[in-house]
């Protein structure tokens, strides 16, 4: 069965989540787990747990259904020794808060080197900052998403992020998040039917399936290839309809988050119906 979801919001606080997901028909969501603006609360209170756990309980989303993510102002490619160590900081503090919250998947862009290191020694590095957070934490599965390679963003072609995972000493507790714009940004052309069945052996052959966790359904605003990231409506932007319909079609999809990010959200609760009718 597909679980198909949206990123909702968090406000006030990450309880609001599950009746939001649901009142859209989304059969699984992804969230903020604070408020993006206050860097300094990193903890859920317990009353806030309680009552998330319970809408999740009383809407039927279990812990495979959520995929929250992680602090956009983490960078664990950033050589610079304080700023590496807050990325970890907020990190394990957002594993731990999943733990407390029933959640075992973690979503995390993995990093940009800034033009201050090499591509390979970044790898390292992001790949050491992982070990180090999985190290201090249990119970939850660190997620990396593809990035679009924009900027000196890596983790945009499937080798950069099978190079990061086998790096990674616990492999039980890493997974992939494949953001269908990111790739077609990087240049990985899923919009046909012989791009799409390309795409997915090669992911198999470089990473392996066992590892991909989530999806980001997202169409692309910008042409194959153009490392932008930017967001489309489904089947309004260079991917197309076609590819979303192979999607709901693949059984290799099943049973996990497929997350819209898509830019309108007076769209999302057709979006979802749509993609619904298409399994």
């Amino acid at each position: 069965m597909k679980l198909i979801g949206v990123h909702v919001s968090s406000q006030p606080d990450i309880s609001a989540a599950p009746a939001e997901a649901h009142s859209l028909g989304a059969r699984a969501f992804a969230c903020d787990l604070f408020d993006a603006s206050d860097f300094n609360r990193r903890s859920i209170d317990d009353a806030v747990a309680d009552r998330f756990m319970a809408e999740c309980r009383k809407y039927g989303y279990g812990p495979d259904a959520i995929l929250p993510h992680s602090s956009f102002m983490i960078n664990f490619g950033n050589p610079d020794k304080r700023k590496n160590a807050f990325s970890r900081k907020i990190f394990i503090d957002e594993m731990r808060c999943c733990r407390r919250l029933g959640i075992t998947m973690l979503n995390f862009h993995p990093g940009a080197h800034l033009k201050r290191l090499g591509p390979a020694e970044c790898l390292t590095l992001i790949a050491d900052s992982i070990n180090r957070c999985l190290e201090t934490t249990e119970g939850v599965r660190a997620v990396i998403e593809n990035t679009a390679g924009q900027g000196s963003t890596l983790g945009y072609t499937f080798e950069q992020l099978a190079a990061i995972i086998d790096m990674i000493e616990d492999k039980s507790r890493v997974g992939v998040c494949i953001d269908s714009c990111h790739a077609f940004a990087a240049g990985y052309d899923m919009s046909t039917p012989e791009g799409y069945d390309a795409v997915w052996n090669e992911f198999d052959a470089t990473i392996g399936f066992s590892y991909l966790a989530a999806m980001h359904l997202n169409d692309a605003l910008k042409p194959l290839g153009s490392k932008i990231d930017r967001h489309a409506p489904v089947g309004r932007g260079y991917i197309g309809e076609a590819f979303f319909a192979r999607l709901m079609a693949d059984p290799r999809f099943d049973g996990m988050p497929l997350i819209l990010e898509t830019p309108d959200p007076a769209l999302w609760g057709d979006e979802i119906a749509a993609l619904y009718a298409m399994t």
